[in-house]
């Protein structure tokens, strides 16, 4: 009898199941995965290099565009590279605000990995709940920034404007009624900070509700129990970070291991797994969503009581006011000369990370002086986790691919850069 070759299937590039311009070439055994090779390099926009070409300020709403489900947590690592080449002090109430905005991206990319794994995996309503949410938290990006995905509203030096004192409101129209506009807008009346806080109140019952929907649910645990285990040690040579690697139970958390901005003021708790399997990692990003709102709550309650500036008072790294502007010439050439040459970063090199919702995001810069990086270079937690594809979905079938690749939570715009 002749002997029986693996053969080899092309996974992708396809939305949803290989998450956009994922190839992967699979060696198959039947329906048994000998061997995964991902193939990346399709979206390559070659931002680390166009960043040569660009001022500082004129690279900042790239980062917008690397993971695009976490704009903001990318432009804060940003901004913390500059500072600490620039020696830039930022603010009190400028850490505060980018605090909670880390955080609300933080519930806007682990909503929208819920929803899609939920998705990939056979469950379909849990989508457009997580979709429910999102849009509130997308109304906060756009009332603070105008934008309501690459917002571009961190600077070096603090955050482009203070918080609005009033939220957007929805107007009547052919398809909305009054009654239903007035619904819509009942917790729009008051300031941004008290449209945050209704939410955050309301939160901690809607995770409940993806609970009910998965946590003990036969089919999501038959589809994710025991599936792409990972051990501790393995996580650590793997180069594994957040998630990924605290649901194979190791504790470790940038904003408690080396906090950054105002961090280390506030109560969180760090959830770990016990068995580094798709399930476990499923558990961890939930709770870390419920220990977000409790971020969320603690910065919006700091920052009713403590009024202040948002941004450095040094002038050539942050536009002057309007108002100094119009009466002083001095601070009318300084906002012309940001806007059109920028600011020149010393001679040197620095390395800032932050705990992006994937992982440790870093960004590696290299200054000349001159007025442009010499040298950006981009740690996107995503590349290491995709490296370790093979070895999680060796052994199991084409159908917990999908689940692993799920599990990972990967977004291309960081991978190929």
């Amino acid at each position: 009898m002749a002997e029986i070759k693996n053969y080899t299937l092309n996974f992708g590039p396809q939305h949803p199941a290989a998450h956009g311009v994922l190839r992967l070439v699979l060696e198959l055994d039947g329906e048994v995965i000998q061997r995964a090779d991902p193939h990346i390099g399709l979206l390559h926009r070659a931002t680390e290099k166009l960043a040569e070409q660009k001022t500082y300020i004129q690279s900042l709403p790239y980062m917008d565009r690397l993971d695009y489900v976490s704009m903001m947590a990318n432009e804060h690592a940003y901004c913390l590279a500059i500072e600490k080449m620039m020696g830039i002090e930022v603010p009190i109430r400028a850490q505060y605000i980018r605090v909670m905005f880390a955080e609300i991206t933080r519930l806007l990319n682990h909503l929208l990995w819920l929803g899609c794994h939920g998705l990939d995996c056979g469950a379909m309503n849990i989508l457009i709940y997580c979709f429910r949410e999102r849009e509130d938290l997308f109304d906060l990006y756009e009332a603070v920034s105008g934008a309501r995905m690459h917002a571009a509203y961190f600077r070096p030096g603090g955050v482009y404007r203070d918080l609005p004192d009033v939220m957007p409101q929805y107007k009547v129209s052919k398809i909305r009624n009054a009654k239903a506009i007035a619904q819509l807008n009942e917790n729009r009346q008051g300031s941004m900070l008290d449209f945050i806080d209704d939410f955050c109140a309301r939160f901690p019952k809607n995770v409940d509700d993806y609970e009910t929907l998965l946590t003990d649910n036969r089919i999501w645990k038959q589809r994710t129990v025991g599936i792409g285990v990972v051990t501790p040690e393995r996580a650590l040579n793997l180069g594994f970070t957040g998630a990924m690697l605290r649901g194979s139970g190791i504790a470790w958390d940038l904003r408690k291991t080396q906090p950054y901005d105002v961090y280390d003021k506030l109560d969180f708790d760090i959830p770990i797994g016990t068995n580094g399997d798709t399930y476990d990692r499923y558990v961890v990003r939930v709770e870390e969503m419920r220990q977000s709102n409790r971020i969320i709550q603690q910065c919006s309650a700091w920052l009713r009581a403590n009024p202040g500036p948002v941004i450095t008072d040094n002038h050539k790294v942050a536009p002057p006011s309007r108002v100094d502007m119009k009466s002083n010439m001095e601070e009318l050439i300084h906002h012309f000369k940001l806007f059109t040459e920028g600011f020149h970063v010393p001679e040197g090199e620095a390395y800032a990370a932050v705990e992006h919702p994937k992982g440790e995001f870093g960004i590696y810069m290299v200054s000349d002086g001159a007025n442009k990086p010499y040298r950006l270079k981009i740690r996107a937690p995503g590349f290491a986790h995709l490296a370790a594809l093979d070895e999680m979905g060796r052994g199991h079938m084409i159908a917990d691919a999908v689940a692993i690749i799920g599990t990972m939570d990967i977004v291309f715009g960081e991978i190929d850069r």
